[in-house]
Formats: C-alpha cells, sequence, structure tokens
C-alpha cells in the first residue's frame, strides 16, 4: 500500500508548511502523506459479510473489515512490544476505545505473527517511520482492508498525530488501510483527522530517533533494501 506522496499532500494542505506531511507510501521530509499502494477497496455496512468463522469481525464483500474481531481487544487499552532488530525495543498503548477496528486489526495480525520479520521500508526523519509491508516496498498490506476511523471518513477519532503516536498508513482510498502502520518521528498536525491514529509510544523512543536517521535514497523516503530496518517481532503484552 502506498502513502500520497508528500507533494500531493502538501497541495491539499498548504497551511502546514512546518510539518511534514504523511505520504503513505513513503517520502522523506519533503512530502506529508501516508500512503500505501495496496488495492483499497471501499466498505459499505450494506453489503453482506464474507466471513463465517467464529470470533471473526464482519467482513464486507468487497473485502473490508467493519466491525472489530472478536479476540478482546474491541475497547479499552491494550500494550504491544515491536522489537527492532539491532535497534531496540519500543512499546505502545493502543486505544482500542478510540479506534476498535484499527486495534482489534493490529492485534490480529501480531497474534498471527503477521509482522515477524518483516520491515521498515520507508522512513522520513522529522515526519515518521512507517513499516508493515510483506512485500516491503510499500504496495503489499494483509488479506482484508479496514474501515478508516478517522473525522474525514465520519469517525470520530481525536488522538493527535504528535511524536510518538501510530497510526495506520493508506492509500487515497478512505478504506484502503490493512497492515501499513507508522510512528511519528515528530508532530504533524495536518495528518489529524486523515489517518486512524490509534495509539502511542511509552517507550523506545529513542529507539524510533535511530531509526529516522536510516537514510532514504529518494524524497519519498525510500529506504535501500540493505538498509531496510527488521521488524524482529511484535507481540501483544495485554
Amino acid at each position: 500500500m502506498s502513502f500520497i506522496s508528500r507533494r500531493e499532500f502538501m497541495g491539499l494542505s498548504l497551511s502546514a508548511l512546518s510539518a511534514l506531511t504523511l505520504a503513505a507510501c513513503g517520502g522523506s521530509g519533503q512530502s506529508s502523506s501516508v500512503s500505501s499502494s495496496s488495492s483499497a477497496t471501499s466498505s459499505s455496512s450494506s453489503t453482506s459479510s464474507e466471513s463465517s468463522s467464529a470470533g471473526a469481525g464482519r467482513v464486507t464483500a468487497a473485502g473490508t473489515l467493519i466491525t472489530p474481531y472478536d479476540e478482546g481487544y474491541s475497547s479499552g487499552l491494550h500494550h504491544a512490544t515491536i522489537v527492532v532488530k539491532d535497534y531496540g525495543t519500543i512499546k505502545v498503548e493502543l486505544d482500542a476505545d478510540t479506534a476498535p477496528i484499527t486495534v482489534s486489526n493490529f492485534a490480529h495480525l501480531v497474534n498471527q505473527g503477521f509482522y515477524d520479520g518483516l520491515k521498515f521500508h520507508r522512513i522520513m526523519k522529522d515526519f515518521m517511520v512507517q513499516g508493515g509491508d510483506p512485500k516491503g516496498d510499500g504496495t503489499g498490506g494483509s488479506d482484508v482492508n479496514i474501515l478508516g476511523e478517522f473525522s474525514a471518513n465520519g469517525k470520530q477519532n481525536d488522538i493527535k498525530h504528535e511524536r510518538g503516536v501510530i497510526s495506520m498508513a493508506r492509500s487515497s482510498s478512505s478504506n484502503s488501510a490493512s497492515s501499513q502502520f507508522f510512528i511519528m518521528h515528530q508532530t504533524t498536525s495536518s495528518l489529524d483527522g486523515q489517518y486512524a491514529a490509534f495509539g502511542h509510544v511509552t517507550e523506545g523512543m529513542d529507539v524510533v530517533d535511530k531509526l529516522a536517521e536510516v537514510p532514504a535514497i529518494d524524497d519519498n523516503g525510500t529506504v535501500a533494501e540493505e538498509n531496510k530496518p527488521i521488524i524482529e517481532s511484535i507481540k501483544m503484552d495485554d
């Protein structure tokens, strides 16, 4: 899944000149949109569910998760530990009261071991670090997309994209987020209400700072394959 380019985002948000906008699929400090280019499918609550397994969230015929998985992560605060090989450990607190579908989907993938061995493929110092793509190039995702839980998509979400906040990457389609996530290196208020923020770092911002120093090979934050930091594991703590 690729992010909207920073250039495109800046065209929509010229007032945020001092903040790097998140480019869904990548970009180094020059574009401020966070995008992914995995196939984005819009969802509608009127479409029938394709999921029949016990405990599964409701997935529309278009392949979009529109209710949380019934796995214990649909409300309250939860915690996860991200271990980045050779860099250190990042601990995050996830707010399922604010973004239940997003947290539920993230926890579902974590408990499947989906993220273990994946990489941070897009890094923009003073903006964000992005990972969680099984293809490693900003074009991949999991089997389903999820309903975008942010105000521009009609869902209340008061979490601001401040330093240390974790949020979901998406393409231009509101319901296109899947597995790719990003962690804010610096506050970028122009992303507020445009992306599904769902928690924040509680320990390990020094690790995020080290990740942000990894050089990009273009203005979209693309990291050379040999330099991509590896997510050794992500585990749910509660």
